[in-house]
């Protein structure tokens, strides 16, 4: 018999983005039951629905599991309640039942007033400070003895409507991921976004690099992206930023000649005697200080002052000086770097694309461009379900988005 019950409400576009199911499809799956108690469903696209539905469980355990795993897709119980606060007991140490975010706008509950939580992102605690007027996301490594934490997921509100909007120009683009969608019609539309986002100055353009950018010759489209002022922030690794100086110094990369595509003399060198030439002169905007680096991706990057993370791996050379090698230190620039940023373009770069898209909010138009299709499906399983898949291509793409911008 199922003696438990709470009734909750979900709101916003549930129908469409396939929540409202999700939901019911999780009650059922942890062993709950429900009655739909009203729905009323938007008739355009911009019309949000609404559903209030009572969900039965066998047990309190198993009604506080349904309860937290709906939560994420956005259903709230009616009865509001207070978030429940607990103190870190330790440094890096989250107390038990802490409230784990995902990259959805969320609110918590605080002395009657909902606070919106700052900075979200996935995987991560809500901290509120010890005034009570201000709730932020907290990641397990910043955390600090003493602090205020979110714990449950009584007087917790997450907002579904980011799981189907895009904004303005990139509503297009929304569909599900496939190598038959139309290339150039995306990379127009694309085009046109970022555009507007600088025309209206909206916010901040984050690319996300991976060494194919260089291999496959389409370092100068990205150059002069970085040059028309389309760039504001990079992310990238040892790979891409030392084969884009080879290409710069040798006119290779990985020892491949970048115009005639053939293996070249000793080539193989070239990736290590670039990393030595860059920390002999003491660091990458000191090579171009210099006089050493005069063109290229970094180059532009530090002329116009973008935005630069390099982070490191365990398989790399060198490497080179301005690359991070301390994880928590990396993923505290990165997070920095990412505020004010409203559009980001992953290219041929699967892990470095999960990573950025972990710390991003949901809110963040986010385009995935590579050749595998699977690279953009990983994205989506591991929470990055807003991401825009478009499979081709790294040269391909930025030839077309450059043609797209300077010639329209």
């Amino acid at each position: 018999m199922e003696k438990y019950s709470e009734l909750v409400e979900i709101k916003g576009h549930i129908i469409d983005s396939l929540t409202f199911p999700k939901i019911l499809d999780e009650i059922l799956d942890h062993g709950g039951n429900y009655q739909t108690e009203e729905i009323s469903i938007g008739k355009t696209k911009k019309d949000q629905s609404y559903a209030r539905i009572k969900i039965f469980a066998p047990s309190k355990t198993i009604l506080e599991n349904i309860l937290a795993r709906i939560l994420k897709l956005g259903a709230m119980p009616i009865e509001e309640t207070e978030a429940k606060l607990k103190d870190a007991e330790q440094d890096g140490i989250f107390p038990d039942d802490f409230h784990i975010t995902t990259n959805l706008s969320t609110k918590v509950r605080i002395s009657g007033k909902w606070l919106t939580v700052q900075n979200i992102c996935m995987d991560s605690g809500i901290a509120v400070t010890p005034d009570l007027k201000k709730a932020y996301c907290i990641k397990m490594n910043d955390l600090k003895k003493g602090d205020k934490i979110v714990v449950g997921y009584e007087g917790v509100k997450v907002s579904p409507e980011t799981r189907v909007k895009h904004r303005g120009i990139f509503e297009f683009m929304g569909s599900s991921i496939s190598p038959e969608k139309s290339k150039w019609l995306m990379i127009k539309n694309l085009a046109e976004g970022m555009k507007n986002i600088k025309n209206k100055r909206e916010g901040k353009i984050l690319f996300v690099c991976g060494p194919a950018v260089i291999h496959t010759g389409a370092r100068k489209h990205l150059e002069m992206l970085i040059n028309e002022g389309y760039v504001d922030v990079l992310f990238s690794g040892n790979g891409f930023a030392t084969h884009d100086i080879e290409a710069s110094l040798f006119g290779t990369s990985l020892g491949v000649s970048i115009k005639e595509g053939i293996q070249t003399k000793k080539g193989h060198e070239h990736h290590i005697r670039t990393i030595n030439t860059i920390r002999k002169a003491g660091g990458i905007k000191q090579a171009v200080k210099q006089g050493i680096l005069r063109e290229g991706i970094l180059h532009s990057c530090i002329k116009n002052n973008v935005d630069l993370v390099l982070t490191g791996s365990i398989r790399d050379d060198g490497p080179l000086p301005e690359v991070i090698t301390d994880m928590k230190e990396a993923q505290t620039a990165m997070r920095e770097k990412i505020k004010g940023v409203v559009l980001s373009i992953m290219i041929a770069s699967m892990l470095h694309s999960i990573a950025v898209g972990n710390i991003l909010p949901a809110s963040v138009t986010t385009v995935c461009v590579d050749m595998n299709p699977e690279v953009v499906t990983k994205l989506s399983d591991r929470g990055s379900f807003h991401a825009i898949g478009l499979v081709t291509d790294a040269e391909l793409f930025l030839r077309e988005l450059t043609n797209y911008l300077f010639q329209m």
